[in-house]
């Protein structure tokens, strides 16, 4: 059997790519092999980023409901990292972007939600139907959508499963890029070397500092920042590259980056 998850490395980037035709549905088994990809690009140094596509019609499906109705329980498919090895893989500190090729349904949306950055083909439709199968969009769809759209339109979506058109994600300013097919995945990668491109200890601070500020008030959120508990952004104030950076610029050269 083809392997359903397929990666490549190159540049400081490492593609992963959901191959299971028709639609990209997950198993228990397919989360696993995204927990390990995403594992890798968290503990390999030459992995500054991630991008993960689908291959065919759709980015994923979601679930997979034929697992699902051969027994395969629901809290089963939450591996390590939760759904996809990515929605509850919480302290990720290396950037994913999501290029979403085609339908991105359930937990494919669910997939997406979790990356931090998202470029759409133009033909890419967004949807949560759970509510039609009688389940709840519990792997992110719940939680994270209400916070990137306005609360109407993501309560809309949550509770009729309508589909959302790349051109109306964009409107709602849901994708960072919307762009023709054949362009998705080199627009992917233009975006994941300007990431490669910038110093990799401020990426890693600036995920904790997301993550642990924003839910805060701008006051308290201050507070976090200057209070000594988060750890990547107390490294990267006192590491080489941030003495490099200014050196480069003053010196008019190009940054180079060590990583500590």
């Amino acid at each position: 059997m083809t392997e359903a998850v397929h990666t490549q490395a190159a540049d400081g980037v490492l593609t992963i790519t959901l191959d299971r035709p028709k639609a990209n549905a997950i198993d228990v088994a397919t989360s696993g092999l995204m927990y390990a990809a995403f594992r890798r690009l968290q503990d390999d140094p030459a992995l500054r980023v991630a991008i993960v596509t689908g291959t065919g019609r759709f980015f994923s499906a979601g679930w997979d409901l034929h697992a699902a109705a051969a027994g395969e329980a629901i809290d089963v498919v939450h591996s390590p990292g939760g759904f996809a090895g990515l929605t509850e893989f919480f302290d990720l500190d290396k950037p994913v972007i999501a290029a979403v090729n085609g339908l991105a349904m359930g937990g494919g949306f669910e997939l997406a939600l979790a990356a931090d950055l998202i470029v759409a083909a133009d033909t890419a439709e967004f949807a949560l139907p759970e509510v039609k199968l009688g389940m709840l969009a519990d792997s992110g769809g719940v939680v994270r959508l209400p916070r990137r759209l306005p609360r109407a339109i993501a309560n809309e979506l949550l509770m009729t499963g309508r589909r959302m058109g790349a051109a109306e994600a964009a409107q709602w300013g849901l994708v960072n890029r919307v762009v023709p097919p054949g362009e998705l995945m080199a627009a992917a990668q233009a975006l994941a070397a300007q990431i490669v491109a910038a110093a990799p200890l401020p990426i890693a601070a600036l995920k904790q500092v997301l993550r642990a500020t924003e839910a805060e008030p701008v006051a308290q959120a201050f507070r976090t920042l200057r209070g000594g508990g988060l750890p990547a952004y107390a490294a990267m104030l006192v590491s080489d590259d941030a003495r490099e950076g200014p050196l480069a610029f003053a010196q008019k050269r190009p940054p180079r980056w060590r990583g500590a």
